[in-house]
């Protein structure tokens, strides 16, 4: 698509969210659902203005796929510490994924003082 009607889709997305947030709500839930976007409303639609930001979360959701899997495969975690230790490895991991490195490579740099991920 050229950039003028995505400029159009997204000014139109844009006066409909607002008209649909200048609605009153009574219930709790759509009163903090409203508070929610309302401060959300100038991100909701940045991709499509920038091709690079994918419009969905599908790689946060392949991102924890792994995790899911094994949960259900070994009917979960024994301990609390096993469950916040797989959680920040495979936070570790999948993060130098993104990065084009290994797993091994990941957590390395993770642990290493200079260069860590976590301090680039």
């Amino acid at each position: 698509m050229d950039d003028a009607r995505l400029k159009r889709y997204r000014e139109n997305l844009q006066a409909r969210l607002t008209g649909i947030l200048n609605l009153a709500p009574h219930h709790p839930d759509g009163i903090r659902l409203r508070k929610r976007y309302g401060g959300l409303i100038d991100n909701l639609f940045l991709f499509l203005e920038d091709a690079g930001i994918p419009p969905t979360n599908n790689s946060s959701e392949q991102a924890i796929r792994m995790s899911v899997i094994f949960r259900r495969v070994t009917n979960g975690f024994r301990s609390p510490w096993g469950r916040d230790l797989f959680a920040a490895v495979r936070s570790v991991v999948n993060t130098g994924k993104r990065q084009g490195l290994t797993a091994y490579q990941s957590i390395q740099q993770a642990l290493s003082i200079d260069g860590s991920l976590f301090f680039p």
